[in-house]
């Protein structure tokens, strides 16, 4: 497994160049951690030490992963079928970054995942490092904590003790986000990539509540989600109006203030959206913190797209082999194509969560 991980790092260098050495050593260091302290679940629920709340998460979790191949049709692999427990809240931290008067991302670009809109650290502390560089040179960064991850079917990913314990729906939602990755991956295209996972985990979580949990438990997720596609749509209106700040003919001085004036008008709204939640204050912490344009390249990242996929799983009629496959060919084309048959099958009111 570490020579893997290492040969893998060495033939990455030349996407970036041996100043980056240091990066993919991190980066080794980080996966092979995991790997080391990975066990398969039933080792694990078969072990008179684990905790017996563990052992009962543990099952539930094998359940929904022979329903994400049973009935999804995602890959059919050992990925959440083995157990990491990290000692620490997060897999790794993703650091994004843009300038400080415009919302175009700064990329970073590898070898076999091509360009993305953030760069991964397995330490808190090297993310951190990372990002005073960034502030240093002038550029708004955000620095979020990231629970799961793909490795794009290079090697089984672990279930982690960084999520095992959410609530089934939500657990049972990342896994299959993390799945869909390894079902399709286009190389450097991020929104692409996190729109349709995205997809695949909305329609799986609906699948596997309606089995599982029956018209209840999907309705109560359904509030859930109504919840986050406000707190989505709220950062993408204003992430617009950042926008055309940015791109309009005024000073730069004058786009500082209007930067200013915008993201208070953000907080002010969401306290307005929040007032309808009964209580739910989920978002708070996010609105807490000193907002900049990073923050909204990781939301926009990941959403952006959903609705033209969501409009092709209908097409497909909810079948979701023709979904992939349909998915697929639309990932094979050129970059322009490709956004343009998205944009085609975008709703004119696009919503996150229907």
């Amino acid at each position: 497994m570490c020579s893997r991980l290492l040969l893998i790092a060495l033939l990455a260098l030349p996407a970036a160049g041996c100043a980056n050495f240091g990066y993919y050593t991190q980066a080794v260091k980080g996966q092979f951690q995991i790997y080391s302290r990975s066990r398969p679940i039933e080792d694990v629920v078969a072990d008179a030490r684990t905790d017996a709340t563990l052992k009962d998460r543990l099952k539930r979790v094998l359940e929904i992963r022979q329903f994400a191949s049973r009935e999804l049709a995602l890959p059919d692999n050992e990925s959440y079928r083995v157990y990491a427990d990290l000692e620490r809240p997060f897999a790794l931290w993703n650091v994004f970054a843009t300038p400080e008067l415009s919302l175009k991302p700064t990329e970073w670009c590898f070898l076999f995942i091509g360009c993305v809109s953030y760069r991964g650290y397995f330490a808190r502390d090297d993310a951190e490092s990372f990002a005073e560089k960034l502030r240093s040179a002038g550029e708004d960064v955000y620095v979020g904590g990231v629970a799961a991850y793909s490795t794009l079917g290079w090697f089984n990913d672990p279930l982690l003790n960084t999520f095992v314990h959410r609530p089934l729906p939500e657990l049972a939602g990342l896994m299959f986000h993390e799945l869909a990755h390894q079902r399709l991956y286009v190389k450097g295209d991020t929104p692409f990539n996190e729109s349709f996972a995205v997809t695949v985990e909305l329609e799986g979580v609906r699948r596997w509540l309606q089995s599982n949990g029956g018209a209840n438990g999907f309705a109560g997720y359904r509030n859930r989600l109504k919840q986050r596609d406000d707190f989505i749509a709220l950062m993408l209106k204003y992430r617009d109006r950042l926008d055309a700040a940015y791109k309009s003919d005024a000073t730069d001085t004058e786009k500082r203030a209007a930067k200013r004036r915008i993201l208070g008008e953000l907080r002010a709204e969401y306290r307005q959206v929040r007032a309808g939640w009964n209580g739910y204050t989920g978002y708070d912490k996010w609105f807490a913190q000193d907002l900049n344009n990073a923050h909204f390249v990781s939301v926009g990242t990941y959403y952006r797209l959903v609705p033209a996929f969501r409009a092709l799983l209908a097409r497909s009629h909810g079948d979701l082999p023709a979904f992939y496959r349909g998915a697929e060919e639309i990932g094979q084309l050129p970059e322009k194509e490709r956004a343009a048959a998205l944009k085609r099958l975008s709703p004119s009111t696009a919503s996150v969560i229907r």
